[in-house]
């Protein structure tokens, strides 16, 4: 009986740190500051910045992914809801996704890609070359309709 209360004990106690682990981790991963990341078939991306500690997250993370996107109006404000559509050199379908806000990060492989986004039904493209290592920005600005 002795026993079997110290492996209890014991499994209590490593149920509980697994937990404490589980938990820690979770908040590491978000510890950045900027929203939850999505997949969409192999790539990851995430949007948003609206409001001033989202915006100087992705601000500050946008070296750490191959694509970074940001979508303003032309008097410099930012934007959200903007479509963006990015196809590949034989103009498969990459991601098809709303931006959250003015800016989107994207983690795709190295090669040449073209982003299309659309504000208010106002189209523009951008072809954009990922580099094996370290990243490209490329910004979008409408003008009032």
């Amino acid at each position: 009986m002795q026993q079997q209360r110290i492996v209890s004990r014991f499994a209590i106690a490593a149920a509980l740190a697994i937990g404490i682990v589980g938990v820690a981790g979770g908040a590491y991963a978000q510890s950045n500051g900027l929203p939850p990341v999505h997949q969409q078939g192999a790539v990851s991306f995430t949007s948003g910045g609206v409001g001033q500690d989202e915006s100087t997250a992705f601000q500050r993370s946008e070296s750490a992914w191959p694509l970074a996107l940001r979508f303003t109006g032309a008097g410099g404000e930012f934007l959200a809801d903007v479509h963006v559509h990015i196809t590949d050199t034989n103009g498969t379908d990459v991601l098809k996704t709303d931006a959250r806000g003015p800016y989107m990060l994207v983690k795709l492989p190295a090669g040449h890609y073209t982003v299309h986004a659309s504000y208010q039904g106002k189209e523009d493209a951008r072809t954009v070359t990922v580099p094996a290592k370290g990243g490209v920005k490329a910004a979008f600005t409408w003008t009032a309709q």
